[in-house]
This record gives structure tokens, C-alpha cells and sequence, in this order.
């Protein structure tokens, strides 16, 4: 008898296909109820810290470093920076700090790079179980800190002499590997970013910090750089910390947006958008005013110490800038 090969007809095979993606998205919202069951979601207060304790499933590959930061206390010239400040950041997370000028985002950067170390307090880091590794850590500053005597290819292989291929790779990344032989003054801003950026990833660090990186740029350029910080952030799961007076773009790149104040944290608001996140969007907009009225509250205090301030720079760990 010969054997007879049913093939479905394509009503059946795209019934089959629906029904497929049905219990794919129940076992998701089942999965996202779970999670919230765990956690109501309802903003509380903590020693005056607002928190918006909501936390959806994190879904990127986690390659990066925790941090927890206890009771950091940092004073210059008699005048306290950071007070008790408390922080804790998850593996593969990407948080913004804002705040006005001198509220302690610039400091509370140094300490977590290693650049200064804290009167008191403590700062602990974990990657993959491990507590208190040093972790691999890239600064990104507001310039770009190229060496002009040096190759684009050159600036990002920096100490890495047996690794060109590695930096090759790194300038497609983002972009520019046909400009690795340019100098850097014939690039424009946001290229010189772009290999200030490369040069940071090329090392395949588990922390990246952002001292306003995209300050300078024209407003488009920024946006292009925005968004190729977070393309390589999601592929790469590394633990991101940027420091701006952007709230736009904090909301834009972020987990979580946390105001400083007075030397302490005293808003943590997780956003909780899709990425990539449209700023036309009505909850982005009403979640930006929210923030910047939330800011604007506060008054003005005298500027920290400045971050490039190398007189007030001691390297207390073994932390390899990106410059």
C-alpha cells in the first residue's frame, strides 16, 4: 500500500501558527504576572528616597557588574559632596544619574571608577556571583580625549598592540572603520565620540560610565550617538552609568532615572517604555515633565569638583580609563 503525505493547506498551517503564538503570549503575560505579584509596583518612600519599586523581567544578557553602594560619604574643603548616599545597580543595567550642578553626580562617578576613594562608606561590586572584583570599567568623558598624533586605529588599539584586528572590529561597531587611518582633527565631534566609544568597548568592559559624553553635540548627532549606545549596550549586556543634566536623554537610554540632592538619591524612577523609546511618545513626554519639575524644585547649589580636575584625581583601584 502506498503511503499517503498529508500537507495541511495553508488556512490549517496559519490556524496552527496563530494558536502557536497565542500560548507563546500566555505563557509571557503569565510570566510578567508572576513577576508583579512579587512586587506590587506602588511607589514608596524610604528615608526620603521616592522609589518606583515596579521591576519587569530583565530579558538582556547579563554580562555586566552589580554595584551597592552603603552609606557613601565624601566631603571636599570641609563641604559634605555625598551624604550616607545608598545605591544599588543590577548586572546589565543602564541607569542615569541627573541632578543640578554640584548635587554629587560628577563624585559619585569618581568613587565608583576608583578615581577617589570615600570618607566612609563602602562600595561593593559582584559579577557572575563573585563579590567584591574590581570589574573591568571605561569612563567616557564629555570630550573625547583622542591622542592627535595617533591614528584613529591607533587611539582605539591603545596598549593593545597584538589586538588590531580587535580594534578593527571595534571601529565597525560604530561605523568608522574606513576612517582608521584618518587623524583625529579631520573628524567632526560626533565621529571623535564614536571612536571614544570604540576605543571604551574594545576592551570588552562590564562597566561603562558616561560623564555627558553627547553634551557637546549638535542636537542629531546626539540622537544618532543615543541610539548607538544602546544598540551596543543590548548586544553587549555590560552594566551602564551615565551621568547628565539631559533628562530627555536620561529617559531616552535608561532603566531607571535617579535625582541626587543634596548629596543624596532622592528619586529613583524606573521607565518602563520599549526601546527604542520615541520621545513623541505621550507617556515619555508626561514622564520628562514629571522628572524636570521634579528637579527644578530644588535649588541650586555651588558645582562638585569637576571630573577631568586631575588635582583632586588618586586612582585608589585598578580601573583602565578611556582615555
Amino acid at each position: 500500500m502506498t503511503d499517503i503525505l498529508y500537507t495541511p493547506s495553508p488556512v490549517v498551517a496559519r490556524i496552527a501558527a496563530l494558536r502557536q503564538e497565542l500560548d507563546d503570549g500566555i505563557s509571557q503575560v503569565s510570566e510578567y504576572a508572576a513577576a508583579l505579584a512579587s512586587d506590587t509596583g506602588i511607589s514608596s518612600v524610604d528615608g526620603g528616597q521616592e522609589r518606583n519599586t515596579a521591576h519587569l523581567p530583565h530579558r538582556r544578557p547579563q554580562a555586566g557588574t552589580a554595584i551597592h553602594a552603603r552609606h557613601l560619604q565624601k566631603s571636599y574643603n570641609g563641604r559634605g559632596v555625598l551624604k550616607s548616599l545608598q545605591l544599588d545597580v543590577q548586572a546589565g543595567e543602564f541607569v542615569a544619574v541627573i541632578g543640578r550642578s554640584g548635587c554629587g553626580k560628577s563624585t559619585l562617578l569618581r568613587l565608583i571608577a576608583g578615581l577617589e576613594k570615600a570618607d566612609s562608606g563602602s562600595l561593593n561590586f559582584a559579577q557572575n556571583g563573585q563579590k567584591n572584583a574590581r570589574p573591568e570599567t571605561r569612563v567616557m568623558f564629555q570630550d573625547s580625549r583622542l591622542l592627535p598624533w595617533k591614528s584613529v586605529l591607533d587611539n582605539v588599539g591603545l596598549g593593545l598592540s597584538d589586538r588590531r584586528n580587535d580594534a578593527l572590529a571595534a571601529l565597525s561597531k560604530v561605523a568608522l572603520a574606513e576612517r582608521a587611518g584618518d587623524w583625529p582633527s579631520v573628524l567632526s565631534g560626533g565621529q571623535r565620540q564614536r571612536v571614544a566609544l570604540a576605543r571604551a568597548l574594545v576592551h570588552e568592559p562590564t562597566l561603562l560610565l558616561l560623564d555627558e559624553p553627547l553634551g557637546a553635540l549638535d542636537a542629531l548627532t546626539r540622537i544618532e550617538m543615543q541610539r548607538l549606545i544602546e544598540q551596543l549596550w543590548q548586544q553587549r549586556g555590560f552594566t551602564a552609568l551615565l551621568v547628565t543634566h539631559d533628562v530627555q536623554e536620561a529617559i531616552a537610554l535608561a532603566d531607571r532615572v535617579i535625582l541626587i540632592e543634596d548629596g543624596q538619591i532622592t528619586l529613583d524612577q524606573i521607565v518602563d517604555l520599549p526601546r527604542p523609546r520615541a520621545r513623541g511618545n505621550p507617556v515619555f513626554a508626561a514622564l520628562e515633565e514629571q522628572i524636570l519639575a521634579r528637579v527644578l524644585q530644588h535649588p541650586a547649589q555651588q558645582p562638585d569638583a569637576a571630573f577631568g580636575d586631575v588635582s583632586l584625581m588618586r586612582s585608589v583601584g585598578q580601573v583602565t580609563w578611556a582615555i
